[in-house]
């Protein structure tokens, strides 16, 4: 029997994360001991384990929660592998994104040479195989990360400076 914060440390995590999932019922309510504190069972310990494998593995808590809830009258057993697998295809995409952001840093590269526009920049990144909205992602998670080197990269690109702030601005909404 393990108090909240010994089963959070037992499978590092906080304490509050526990709370969090006992919340939304991915962990089943603790029953509670001599002071009202909350007492967690091996059960719960193997489940809260099996909770921290999933996520590992990249699974959402509401996959998490399709995964671990009993079948109702109104839909079929849950099947694990079919989560699993769609998450393995989620994987699948991800690697491909940036493999293609990959081959757009190499294309840049290559460019170096020659003064780089931003219509020159759009081009490679299209031929890479990212879309408009793969780019504006590029660009949230590039200002989100180091502001003043995507400011810089925009200047780089020859943008007039009222551009680049209107980027920037749409950038950090992204």
């Amino acid at each position: 029997m393990l108090t909240v914060s010994k089963l959070a440390r037992l499978c590092g995590l906080s304490r509050t994360t526990v709370l969090y999932y006992e919340s939304i019922g991915l962990l089943t309510a603790a029953r509670r001991g001599a002071g009202r504190y909350r007492i967690y069972s091996e059960p719960d310990i193997s489940r809260l384990r099996q909770i921290c494998a999933w996520r590992i593995a990249g699974l959402k808590l509401d996959d998490i929660q399709t995964i671990i809830s009993p079948a109702g009258p109104a839909r079929p057993e849950n099947d694990i592998s079919a989560v699993l697998k769609r998450r393995l295809m989620e994987l699948e995409a991800e690697i491909e994104a940036k493999r293609n952001q990959q081959k757009s840093i190499l294309l840049l590269l290559r460019e170096k040479e020659t003064q780089m526009t931003k219509e020159k920049w759009t081009s490679i990144m299209s031929a890479a195989g990212l879309s408009d909205e793969d780019m504006r992602r590029w660009h949230g998670e590039f200002e989100r990360a180091a502001p003043e080197d995507h400011r810089e990269f925009l200047e780089y690109l020859h943008i007039p400076g009222t551009e680049i702030e209107t980027i920037r601005e749409w950038s950090r909404k992204a």
